[in-house]
């Protein structure tokens, strides 16, 4: 079981439940409790992808099986898809791709190689030059040379620093002790892994300068690129890199327990050699787990059993190195000598206390404001990076021009357009010449059922207090667990209403997603046949992840659409389309569930409404108005007989604790939440699916409520 750190605050209760969790809050009950939902609406889901988890010879049919088990997982509505990055109007000063576009880990956030001009933006046309020249050349190692030639000759100079905005402030320093998208965004730069996917999504080496495979699939070694230097934030020299320092972070790694261990545990990731038990504390001697220096500069995993996908995890942050002797001396220990709370322990608090063996180190830190990474002059690779200063600008989000203006005023280098931004640009003259529509990503953020709530304020300090009355809340945890209310509620709001308020009205499908696995993620290289509904159905070699979920889910008879087949040109799609907003398949569903919860004693009709809470950063135009999209939606579509609560979030600090920055689903403070997602770790299904495993290893499920 996942280490649980969790705030506890007990506050008086009222007539409103203005409590979160009481300090003698039973957390072995809550976890048997969880165990008992789980089982009960997302043992179908489970059962099926533990028969697609354990294939790892047949590839084809792992994904046909996986298809199968997110199916189900769709169907629980548990979690209804939202949108993904991109996919809205875009303006900016960076050539198109040049940061990988490769769809998992944290390579994409790399930006040392990115081409950033000094003059006006590029225009839509050469943008789209640019787009059509990578589509030929990608693969070639050739595209970045065409690029600045290109620009060159468009009249353009380059510029050596990237200017970007960002929304949280980074947490912690550690990249191997965290799962916050916020925080490995920002790390990222500050270190090298094994290998890197380039502009062109080649995987090439990094800190590894080559390496094998045994034939059993089982043992990876690769040799250290030597010479390169571990420094501090001053740039001073502290340790060279060694194949020990990627021994010491995986080990590091699994004491902090960040969130996201169980990549290499068996319980849900790759499997490293007793990795799973260390984390359960079954063994304590860390040399047992199968992660070795064979000598300073070679290095060797072995795996439990084969992983075909471990290569394309290696960019990601939990297989990041970490200088021994540095971690040492900031109060680090290991074992039970990892002690974060000590008074001397420093490692990672601040960019000041980590090692860098990246491109960057971090120069400026003013929180809420900026922060400055500038080159690393000691970098192995200093020649042969375009970008010597990243700088990253704050935004809170209230202000809905600040990027675009910022953006025009070359404070920023590109900014994405929301609605009142492009109707600006429009009257700039900027439309027509410089506006362009961003590409589509492969993140999932969508919006989570809360199905066992137990707070109702915000843990951290009380903020965010729930209107609801106990005897409300009563009646909606009921309704909740029900899975044709949770289907009622999905299908009642209008996502591209709602995603209309972030990039407009003429884009709002373009980035709608409607699975959580992108349909078009991975496809079959030869023919299956599985069982649906037990009658054995073949899917030909080049069918798509999401027609076999579309037929599973056809097959169920729910009247959600995750596939479209005639999408992109015919070769089909889970995205641009909205195929789980129906008001009439709703008001159906919330027919059976009145039914099925009157047996239970909750009458739900005009005079007794289910209330469901659904957290609003009120100070955001544009996030306010996202929220008040579903409530207005839902209460439309389910004839008022649900009724949403918008709490209000006065900062965007207050929105995070309702639900992003706790630790377990007891914490969570919503019925219905919008704010958390998910991005691929690496190429393979289960990188989502894994997120909604039981017993405190799925990461998402804390989003539900439960464990």
């Amino acid at each position: 079981m996942k280490k649980i750190l969790a705030l506890v605050l007990a506050l008086a209760m009222t007539l409103s439940m203005t409590f979160a969790v009481a300090e003698d809050f039973d957390v072995e009950a809550y976890g048997a409790t969880s165990t008992e939902l789980y089982t009960k609406n997302l043992g179908e889901f489970y059962d099926a992808y533990q028969l697609g988890r354990a294939e790892v010879t047949n590839l084809s049919l792992r994904y046909a099986l996986m298809a199968i088990a997110e199916a189900k997982l769709m169907e629980s509505a548990m979690y209804v898809p939202g949108s993904s990055n991109g996919g809205n109007y875009a303006i900016g000063r960076n050539a198109a791709n040049t940061a990988t576009s490769v769809l998992w880990g944290n390579d994409s956030y790399r930006y040392h190689d990115m081409i950033i001009v000094n003059e006006d933006p590029v225009t839509s046309q050469q943008w789209n030059v640019m787009k059509k020249a990578w589509a030929a050349l990608a693969g070639t190692g050739t595209y970045e040379e065409w690029v600045k030639l290109y620009l060159t000759k468009e009249g353009y100079t380059f510029n050596t620093e990237y200017a970007l905005g960002y929304t949280a402030d980074p947490k912690t320093w550690d990249v191997l002790a965290t799962s916050l998208a916020a925080d490995a965004e920002a790390i990222v730069n500050t270190y090298d892994g094994l290998v890197e996917y380039d502009m062109e999504n080649v995987m090439q080496p990094a800190l590894a300068t080559e390496w094998s495979v045994s034939e059993d699939n089982l043992t990876y070694t690769f040799k250290i690129r030597e010479g390169v230097e571990w420094v501090d934030s001053q740039g001073r020299k502290v340790d060279d890199v060694t194949a020990d320092d990627f021994v010491a972070g995986m080990n590091h790694m699994l004491d902090a327990l960040g969130g996201l261990e169980y990549l290499v545990g068996s319980d849900g990731g790759c499997g490293i050699v007793n990795a799973q038990q260390y984390i359960d504390g079954e063994i304590s001697d860390f040399s047992l787990v199968g992660v070795k220096a064979l000598d300073d500069y070679t290095l060797q995993y072995t795996l439990e059993q084969p992983a075909p996908y471990f290569m394309t995890m290696l960019g990601y942050g939990v297989f990041a190195p970490m200088s021994r002797e540095y971690f040492l001396s900031q109060g680090g220990g290991f074992g039970e000598n990892y002690q974060p709370d000590a008074e001397t322990y420093l490692y990672g608090k601040d960019p000041d206390h980590i090692a860098y063996c990246g491109p960057y180190v971090v120069t400026n830190l003013t929180p809420e404001n900026t922060i400055v990474f500038s080159a690393n002059e000691s970098y192995w690779n200093k020649d042969n990076i375009n970008i010597k200063t990243i700088t990253w600008k704050y935004n809170d989000g209230t202000d809905a021009l600040k990027a675009y203006n910022d953006m025009k005023a070359g404070v920023l280098a590109s900014a994405g357009l929301n609605a009142s931004a492009l109707e600006v640009a429009k009257q700039d003259g900027y439309y027509d010449k410089y506006v362009r529509v961003s590409a589509t990503d492969a993140t999932s953020f969508g919006t989570f059922m809360n199905i066992n709530r137990t707070a109702f304020a915000n843990v951290n300090d009380g903020a965010v207090a729930s209107p609801q009355t106990p005897e409300d809340a009563a009646r909606t945890k009921k309704a909740m667990q029900n899975v044709h209310f949770r289907r009622a509620v999905a299908m009642g709001y209008d996502r591209a209403a709602y995603n209309a308020q972030t990039v407009g009205e003429e884009l709002k499908l373009a980035s709608v997603i409607n699975s959580y696995t992108p349909g078009n993620f991975v496809q079959l290289t030869e023919d299956v046949t599985v069982a649906i509904n037990g009658v054995d159905t073949t899917f030909p070699a080049g069918t798509y992840y999401g027609a076999i979920m579309q037929a599973q889910i056809d097959a169920d008879g729910v009247a959600i659409k995750v596939w479209d087949a005639e999408a992109e040109g015919g070769a089909g799609a889970s995205f641009g389309f909205d195929g789980w907003y129906n008001p009439e398949a709703a008001k159906a569903e919330l027919a059976i569930a009145i039914e099925e919860l009157a047996a239970e004693d909750v009458v739900i009709d005009a005079e007794n409404p289910i209330y469901l809470d659904l957290p609003a950063y009120v100070a955001s135009t544009i996030y306010n108005n996202r929220a008040q999209v579903i409530v207005s939606s839902i209460e439309e579509s389910l004839g008022g007989l649900v009724k949403v609560n918008k709490t209000e979030c006065q900062t965007s600090q207050e929105w995070y604790y309702t639900g992003y920055w706790t630790n377990a689903g007891y914490e969570a403070n919503y019925d219905l939440y919008d704010l958390s997602g998910w991005g691929p770790d690496y190429g393979d299904p289960q990188t989502y699916l894994d997120t909604f495993l039981p017993d405190y290893a799925g990461y998402m499920m804390k989003c539900t409520g439960i464990f």
